[in-house]
């Protein structure tokens, strides 16, 4: 297991997490828009994309909540070597990595005050699949509809109209990864 903690990160640093973050931005920015990223390996059951998120936006001050198959030893480890985050409860974290099951209910994770919404929580969900259709989304960063196959509709719109407070959403899957920022409107 000591290996495998050690390998997986980004080969080119610089350029990996240039371009990595560049597309993560680029989904944010037009949500429903699935991009393909590269240049993590983390362990099973983590897909590659998700290793990339958590390469980018996970550092020793950064509280992470592991949920479900997300929660094991070699995922621990790795965390702990690439990116030094904290694991920590779900009510505490800035993100939280899961399938939607394990990461579910919302509730018990924290979307900010009025005062600060931005001190809310990033939910990085794996799913089996990626890829367009499914829920018709529009609102801020997309011209007039995407579409992206949400795990549960119902619960992310009542996300969304909480807005400005509520969770942003990362969907992950293989190498492809989507957004779905809390102020995009769910049909």
């Amino acid at each position: 297991m000591q290996a495998q903690s050690l390998e997986g990160g980004f080969a080119d640093p610089a350029l990996e997490a240039a371009s990595g973050f560049r597309e993560l931005m680029e989904c944010m920015a037009r949500p429903g828009r699935i991009v393909e990223v590269a240049g993590a390996r983390p362990p099973a059951p983590l897909s590659p994309a998700a290793g990339v998120v958590l390469l980018l936006l996970c550092d020793a001050d950064t509280p992470l909540h592991l949920a479900g198959a997300a929660d094991c030893p070699e995922v621990r480890s790795w965390v702990g070597f690439h990116c030094g985050a904290p694991l920590v409860p779900a009510a505490d974290c800035a993100f939280a990595l899961g399938d939607w099951a394990a990461l579910a209910p919302l509730g018990r994770y924290r979307a900010g005050t009025p005062d600060y919404p931005d001190r809310s929580a990033t939910l990085i969900v794996e799913l089996p699949d990626l890829a367009p259709g499914g829920t018709r989304l529009t609102g801020p960063g997309i011209a007039e509809e995407a579409r992206l196959p949400l795990p549960d509709p119902e619960a992310l719109r009542a996300n969304a109209a909480r807005f400005p407070l509520g969770l942003d959403v990362i969907f992950t899957s293989g190498t492809r990864l989507a957004a779905l920022p809390r102020s995009t409107r769910i049909g």
